[in-house]
Order: C-alpha cells, then sequence, then structure tokens
C-alpha cells in the first residue's frame, strides 16, 4: 500500500488508522492534517486520544514542518500521553544515572587516584538504588580493593 497515493477517508474511520490518514494523498496537506486532529478529537476515552494525538504528532512530522504540526495541535496533547510520559521518565533516569556515575568516579579518584577502566565499566553497569549505596559506601574506602570487594557484593 502506497498511503500517500491513498484517499484518507477509509484512515479517518477508525481511530488505530488515524494517524496514518496525515500521510494519505491530500492536494492541501495542512488542511488535511487540522481534519485529522479534529477527528481524533471526537474520540470520547481520554486515554486512547491522548495516544492517538501523540501518534499523529509523530507521522505529520515526517509531512509537515515543526510550526505547522505546532499550531495545528495547540494542545499539550503530545505532552499528556503516556507514552511520552514514559520517555521523558527514562530519560530522566538515564540523566540521574549518568550524574551519579560521574560524582561518583570524580569522588573515588580524589580519594584513591586514578580508577581503572575495567572497575568504571562495572560503576556504570550499576543501577541507581547501588550507586545511591555506592556513593555512601565510598566514604569508608581506602584502597581500589575495598572498592572491588563493595563491587563483587553489590552484583550478587
Amino acid at each position: 500500500m502506497r498511503l500517500w497515493e491513498e484517499s484518507p477517508e477509509r484512515l479517518l474511520q477508525d481511530p488505530a488508522l488515524m494517524p496514518l490518514a496525515c500521510l494519505a494523498a491530500a492536494d492541501r496537506p495542512e488542511q488535511l492534517l487540522r481534519r485529522v486532529v479534529q477527528e481524533v478529537s471526537k474520540i470520547e476515552a481520554e486515554e486512547l486520544r491522548q495516544e492517538v494525538y501523540a501518534c499523529t504528532q509523530v507521522l505529520a512530522g515526517l509531512k509537515s514542518t515543526k510550526q505547522q504540526i505546532q499550531q495545528i495541535f495547540r494542545s499539550r496533547s503530545m505532552r499528556e500521553s503516556v507514552v511520552y510520559q514514559e520517555i521523558l521518565q527514562e530519560g530522566r533516569q538515564e540523566g540521574r544515572q549518568e550524574g551519579e556515575i560521574a560524582i561518583i568516579l570524580r569522588q573515588l579518584s580524589r580519594r584513591m587516584g586514578e580508577v581503572p577502566t575495567e572497575v568504571q565499566e562495572q560503576i556504570q553497569r550499576l543501577g541507581i538504588p547501588q550507586l545511591e549505596a555506592l556513593g555512601e559506601a565510598l566514604l569508608d574506602f581506602a584502597t581500589v580493593e575495598d572498592l572491588l570487594h563493595w563491587l563483587e557484593l553489590a552484583v550478587r
């Protein structure tokens, strides 16, 4: 199926296919996108409507400019979508984890000199709860061996 050659009408009848309608054949793509958004807004189930909005915005990016999309989707529908929230949460977790790793590696370097690369790699594989525990435990480390012993116990 060559979506860009198809009429959007059939796609607009099914909420699961509505996001694809913005990629269908249209003399005036911006007008079609407005129509798709209008049809999506008629979906009664809030969660489904938000998901269809989010998918539509993503796919609209293949054919429309950022400004057009922002203008047409005036609401905060993308930010309210559960998928967007999950991606945002994952990004925050990754950022927090990277920050914890950076601080711990600086503290370890200051406390005991250069930390071997393989030990740094082990630390980078730790989850946030383990990193928090390491952040406290490192205050008691005197040598790299203390760190290695702690890491051995942490990965069990």
